[in-house]
């Protein structure tokens, strides 16, 4: 079995369906990094939901909603991976390090607690400028690299037949 495969290499018997969270606070940034996760779904024909809130601490609460929901609404389409992304950006106090360490910390426990397959794509930074050349498609597009980082979670979750039945085929 090859391990090193990036998720652009599979095809899928059933496409994932995917929750995006993107934090609002630094629109034009995750904007970008949005397009770069949307074009990986895309390219694979993955189904996803795109819900924004404020800022990146509301981003493991949002997901946990998701996962909570089904509690409530059993019947409700349960979604396969989570892709986190916003930005941090440092300012004049230590504000930046503490969200940046919350959500990052809240995301893992998440995945961990829940067994979901999340891609962590929260950029902390120290200006606008590298938070754009991160975020930006045509650049570092680390939106684009959070969604593979979930599709190949979920790659994981199966080889341990912990997703549902969905199976990965190689091309």
């Amino acid at each position: 079995m090859e391990q090193n495969r990036s998720p652009k290499e599979f095809e899928f018997e059933s496409p994932p369906h995917i929750m995006i969270v993107e934090a609002r606070f630094y629109e034009d940034v995750t904007d970008h990094l949005l397009t770069g996760a949307k074009e990986v779904l895309d390219r694979i024909g993955a189904s996803y939901d795109v819900y924004a809130v404020p800022g990146a601490l509301e981003i493991p609460t949002a997901i946990l909603y998701a996962v909570k929901g089904l509690d409530f609404d059993p019947a409700r389409r349960r979604y396969d991976g989570y892709i986190a992304l916003g930005a941090v950006i440092k300012g004049e106090t230590r504000h930046d390090q503490i969200v940046g360490d919350i959500s990052a910390r809240g995301l893992q426990n998440l995945a961990l607690q829940h067994t979901l397959a999340v891609g962590n794509g929260i950029l902390t930074v120290e200006s606008k400028e590298q938070a754009m050349e991160r975020a930006d498609p045509a650049r570092m597009n680390k939106g684009g690299g959070a969604a593979e980082a979930c599709l190949c979670m979920l790659e994981l979750k199966n080889q341990f037949r912990l997703s549902s039945k969905r199976r990965w085929v190689a091309r």
